[in-house]
């Protein structure tokens, strides 16, 4: 049975496949990823998409979003494009020198969601390669540097525990906090994890009255996210293989492995 975004909130996958350069994820949406890039994006190709505010480049006979309209793109529905695809680049003339077929292989990426060659281009500079069916859900990402990668799942695991509001306040009423972001350290040390494929969850908080623990399973590569979230549902029932700490006291991140 197919798992929408409800069944998945506060919960973030992440598979690192370091020889092709990308990562698969679910529980991380595109406004998360612009957030996290806010103010150094370059200009969006996109090859997949239904954002109504594009330009037309006609070399490439594709739509773009230029970089000063990424926030009102970002501001849209994309869950609901189905497929929301793009690659970014930092100048119009460098779409203008693209080959036959570098644009045969854009499409392709696009359409199969998966390289003919490494999908990184001197021409066009670009830093990422974003695609995904159901953004949020299922999602590929091309990391020119995984620096880039981890930058994006710090923020957006300190941005989704602001949202989930874990602390009342004097009144007994739900405040939301803001949290410093996860130390890229933590997140790094996480690597031979990640490379096998973890599930962190943020549902299964466990909260004390000094700190926090988020817990962190290794569940493996997955074609799919509904497997993935099978995996989780049979998983989250043993002690996990990691934990993210935070100690309200010194507002400070660490990381425990069992």
């Amino acid at each position: 049975m197919k798992k929408h975004h409800q069944d998945i909130q506060d919960l973030v996958y992440v598979h690192l496949n370091q020889t092709d350069q990308y990562v698969l994820s679910c529980g991380i949406e595109f406004t998360e990823f612009a957030a996290a890039f806010s103010g150094s994006f370059n200009h969006l190709l996109l090859l997949k998409h239904r954002f109504e505010d594009a330009d037309f480049n006609m070399h490439t006979l594709f739509e773009y979003c230029p970089e000063d309209r990424i926030t009102k793109l970002a501001a849209e529905d994309v869950y609901s494009y189905g497929d929301f695809c793009w690659i970014d680049f930092v100048e119009e003339d460098g779409l203008n020198e693209l080959t036959g077929q570098e644009i045969a292989e854009l499409l392709y990426l696009g359409h199969q969601k998966h390289h003919l060659k490494m999908p990184f281009y001197n021409k066009l500079e670009n830093r990422f390669v974003y695609l995904a069916h159901e953004d949020g859900f299922f999602n590929k990402t091309y990391y020119r540097s995984f620096k880039d990668f981890f930058h994006v799942l710090s923020e957006a695991l300190s941005g989704k525990l602001g949202d989930i509001k874990l602390e009342k306040s004097l009144l007994g009423l739900r405040r939301k906090r803001s949290y410093p972001a996860i130390n890229k350290e933590i997140l790094l040390s996480l690597t031979p994890f990640i490379k096998e494929g973890i599930c962190i969850s943020l549902r299964d908080i466990d909260l004390q009255r000094n700190r926090f623990e988020i817990p962190i399973w290794v569940i493996g590569d997955f074609a799919t996210m509904d497997e993935m979230y099978e995996e989780y549902e049979q998983i989250s029932h043993e002690n996990p293989h990691a934990k993210i700490i935070f100690d309200k006291k010194t507002k400070e991140w660490k990381l425990s492995v069992s």
